[in-house]
């Protein structure tokens, strides 16, 4: 029997007294947070959610997140975290899909108006019975009429409950996936997969009570929930929440709580490097800071080598998917960090690269990377074809592209889908990110195909320059056909204030196709 919210309660025994969540001037102990994930627990029983029913929550990082987080796995439920930019229809479309009995949804604010979106989406959904609005101030009355807040529901509740102790098979939660092609799909992950992978993680930081964690990765992502949330507080690790992620704020924070440890996508650090050479006591950040994760999308070894300089600090990368929950591969503490590396499997996983027809590519070849392990998900929920299409006798294969050295170390070289077959020749954009990177007027670059009526595709890059730099497109194509193969070099660059990105940081390479 196991189920992941005993990750906080054996925390809360524990270190009852310990700050498990700040924000702000805010600081709740591990006491506290698991109290209130009690009386959610009781809400939902007392709501008519059994074990195995999907309960739906969307929420920034807000002490709300692990809140409802924990109090849906301790009522048996399944999580269902979504993505807080979704709008009503979208809501709709996932409450239906993972068929949601309730929904917990934050109110939001004038920018971001989460709780009407939310209420629209839930009236639009089939079958989810329940909706409760998460108010900034959890005394207020909802501003939605006919809506019941979370503050008043919880009113008088019990802050003791017995944990409903599921099977570690049994799905914990549901991951929808970004969906770049078709309908989004919800990976389904189990107690086990979650657990094993949060531990790893656990162990492979070396963390340590007096860990303090700057959160700024979403914790309805993979990479948050995992990382930061579940192995965060089974280590009885402080998590500083930053609801949306500003690079001076975050320096501010790393400063003033003492950060040991930050996990961020490469766009995170590109902004921390920026921000860093500015008005900022580096050395009072770097004093405390112990180490640094990047994952999410490759890491430019210029960013990387840069941000290491300025704060003194090894920034271990390494890999995963929703659906490996997420982490498969890093950059192992005791041994060589091999910058631009996703390192080598963590424990209890096995990684190999395969063609279109599974078959291992030959050494030094690169080819599909695909996994097997206690981190694998067990498919994708109500899609059997979808998941017979991406696991084959455990293995799951990722749809990214990958070399492995002599040491055993992976290299991305792209994503499947991002490469660019130009005349006949296959173009990895990463190859090209990381040579321009080296520019001394680029600032971030990110490369995509074009349409064109001769090639198939033409190569063009989306560039932010450095602040007061003059570079023009003519220079920054001959510098490139200097350093490039002839059939690689970007033909068309375009130059960009910003590049359009996720939630969760990533550069959408979708969408500058599209404008393209």
């Amino acid at each position: 029997m196991l189920n992941l919210a005993l990750m906080l309660e054996g925390t809360a025994e524990r270190l009852p007294s310990r700050d498990a969540v700040v924000l702000g001037d805010t600081r709740l102990s591990y006491a506290q947070i698991n109290g209130a994930a009690n009386q959610v627990a009781n809400l939902l029983v007392e709501s008519g959610i059994r074990p195995g029913d999907r309960v739906a929550l969307s929420c920034p990082n807000l002490p709300y997140f692990p809140i409802v987080y924990y109090g849906i796995l301790k009522a048996g439920a399944v999580v269902v975290p979504l993505n807080v930019l979704l709008k009503a229809g979208e809501i709709a479309y996932h409450l239906q899909d993972s068929g949601a009995k309730a929904y917990f949804c934050f109110e939001g604010s004038p920018e971001l108006p989460m709780g009407s979106e939310g209420w629209q989406g839930f009236r639009g959904a089939d079958g989810c019975d329940h909706f409760f609005l998460m108010t900034a101030d959890p005394q207020a009355p909802s501003p939605i009429e006919g809506s019941a807040t979370l503050g008043s529901a919880l009113a008088g509740r019990a802050t003791r409950f017995e944990t409903v102790l599921t099977e570690a098979t049994d799905t914990a939660v549901i991951l929808y996936t970004s969906g770049t092609t078709g309908q989004p799909k919800g990976a389904e992950l189990s107690h086990a997969n979650m657990v094993m992978n949060a531990m790893t993680c656990w162990r492979l930081f070396g963390a340590v009570d007096e860990d303090v964690h700057l959160v700024t990765l979403p914790l309805f992502h993979s990479f948050g929930q995992t990382v930061q949330l579940n192995a965060g507080l089974y280590s009885g690790a402080t998590l500083v929440l930053l609801p949306r992620f500003d690079a001076g704020t975050a320096l501010a924070l790393m400063e003033r709580e003492r950060v040991t440890f930050f996990a961020g996508v490469p766009t995170m650090y590109w902004g921390l490097l920026s921000a860093g050479r500015e008005k900022v006591d580096v050395a009072a950040i770097t004093a405390h800071l112990r180490m640094a994760v990047s994952g999410g999308a490759a890491l430019p070894v210029e960013i990387l080598e840069q941000v290491e300089k300025l704060y003194g600090v090894r920034i271990r990368e390494g890999y995963g998917l929703s659906e490996t929950s997420p982490v498969a591969s890093f950059n192992h503490p005791g041994r060589e960090a091999k910058p631009g590396s996703i390192g080598q499997p963590v424990w209890g996983v096995r990684m190999r690269l395969v063609d279109a027809d599974w078959n291992e590519v030959p050494e030094g070849e690169a080819g599909e990377i695909a996994i097997r392990g206690h981190n694998v998900m067990k498919g994708y929920h109500g899609r059997p074809e979808a998941t017979g299409d991406v696991l084959r006798d455990g293995w799951f294969r990722t749809g990214d592209v990958a070399r492995r050295d002599e040491d055993g170390y992976y290299f991305i070289v792209d994503r499947a889908k991002d490469m660019i077959v130009r005349g006949g020749f296959n173009v990895y954009p990463r190859e090209l990110e990381e040579v321009m990177m080296t520019h001394q007027d680029v600032s971030l670059v990110a490369v995509v195909g074009v349409p064109h009526p001769s090639h198939g595709e033409e190569v063009k890059a989306f560039v932010i320059r450095q602040p007061g730099s003059q570079l023009t497109e003519g220079e920054l194509v001959d510098w490139c056909r200097e350093r490039m193969a002839s059939y690689k070099y970007p033909r068309l660059v375009e130059f960009r204030d910003d590049l359009p990105m996720t939630s969760t940081g990533k550069i959408l390479k979708r969408r500058l196709r599209d404008e393209a």
